[in-house]
């Protein structure tokens, strides 16, 4: 923990280089230049600055302290979690590769796969469901190039053994991805669980405060972290901007402190919601009732602000709830200082929730993010709103 922090909150940071300002600057120029054609002719050797496209040094101190928080040797950073995503498919899988998909994973993933690599590349998919890892190994081609994963996966937070995931996966030279946007790299560690690819999604927790879109890979393999960077990254021109980058550094120092406090208050909020009596089930990994508890215990060290629920009523009722709601706002993403209310599944048809393991009360469930308002007043809001039923 002492290494994590350090990394919070000093790591890559050089308060010479910018006239001992204890916070590094915004560097938004897009140019740098040099003081001879025989320093820009070695530029690549003297891994120089050289145009903001292929780097940004505001950027790569946020990747430096990714990079030592993951436990891997490089992190590189995005304009977007879907750009991040995209960028490690790519990296990985060429056409007519074969990827094998949680069924759960961010549905936007999802919809890149069905809407560009299967159509445009070729590529195949066979999904998963994120449990079984017999089923796993028998969906395994002689072309599978990529697993794809998200763990704690975020509507009713099933768990993977990701170790045993990334063990099968290497046996078959498999390269493995995970999105660990939930936990952090606080709570978990998949590269050392033997995973490939680590992927988060700066717009939740990492930035923390609702402010910025960004995305970012880690990786523990050099030749892997050099081709995101130098080749997929660069030509494909998807950088994350400096501001975006200073604010993702600004959201880290804060990191650990923030995650305490959505931890503490979503606990709180957890066991209020499963001892109501309008309540069917609450899916979050901080409850000793989550099936996976044991595996949790073993693979994360803490819990997050999300989690759902489902009511034992119609799941309209669940509609009523969430309009009912006064500090919980409506919104679609999570992980900020606010707290969030949705009901995620209920435009999807039959064949969605089947497709996800899913009954039909499910259609009801409520994601909720518990910010940073205190569990008293995010508990009275949920009591007034179940009250008004």
């Amino acid at each position: 923990m002492k290494e994590e922090r350090l990394a919070i909150t000093h790591l890559g940071e050089d308060q010479t280089k910018y006239m001992n300002a204890v916070v590094p600057p915004v560097f938004m120029n897009s140019l740098h230049v040099f003081d001879s054609m025989e320093s820009y002719a070695l530029r690549e050797e003297n891994q120089a600055y050289v145009y903001g496209r292929a780097a940004n040094p505001t950027v790569t101190i946020l990747e430096e302290k990714v990079a030592a928080l993951e436990g891997g040797c490089r992190a590189v950073a995005f304009a977007s979690g879907m750009a991040a995503a995209a960028a490690a498919i790519l990296a990985v899988c060429r056409a007519k590769s074969h990827i094998i998909c949680m069924r759960d994973v961010y549905q936007p993933v999802k919809n890149i796969l069905n809407q560009y690599f299967i159509p445009r590349m070729e590529i195949t998919v066979s999904y998963w469901d994120g449990v079984d890892l017999n089923e796993l190994e028998d969906l395994i081609q002689d072309n599978t190039d990529m697993i794809l994963l998200e763990s704690p996966a975020t509507f009713v937070f099933t768990v993977t053994d990701i170790a045993g995931a990334a063990r099968i996966a290497k046996a078959h030279n498999i390269k493995t991805y995970i999105d660990n946007t939930y936990c952090t790299p606080l709570y978990q560690k998949p590269l050392a669980m033997g995973i490939d690819i680590v992927m988060h999604t700066m717009s939740k927790y990492i930035g923390g405060h609702s402010d910025i879109i960004g995305g970012i890979l880690a990786v523990k393999d050099e030749e892997l972290g050099n081709l995101l960077k130098n080749t997929i990254r660069e030509l494909f021109g998807g950088i994350l901007g400096p501001m975006e980058a200073w604010l993702g550094i600004r959201g880290l120092r804060t990191l650990q402190v923030r995650l305490e406090q959505h931890q503490k208050t979503a606990k709180e909020v957890a066991k209020y919601l499963e001892g109501h009596p309008k309540v069917d089930r609450v899916y979050y990994t901080g409850l000793d009732s989550h099936p996976q508890a044991e595996r949790i215990r073993k693979q994360q060290t803490g819990h997050t602000g999300l989690m759902s629920f489902v009511l034992k009523d119609d799941p309209q009722k669940a509609v009523e709830l969430v309009d009912h709601l006064k500090i919980f706002e409506i919104g679609c993403s999570w992980g900020g200082f606010e707290s969030l209310a949705l009901c995620p599944l209920l435009y999807y048809s039959e064949d969605d929730l089947e497709f996800l393991g899913l009954g039909g009360r499910d259609k009801g469930l409520i994601r909720i993010h518990c910010g940073l308002e205190g569990a008293d007043a995010l508990i009275e809001d949920l009591e007034q709103a179940l009250r008004a039923l």
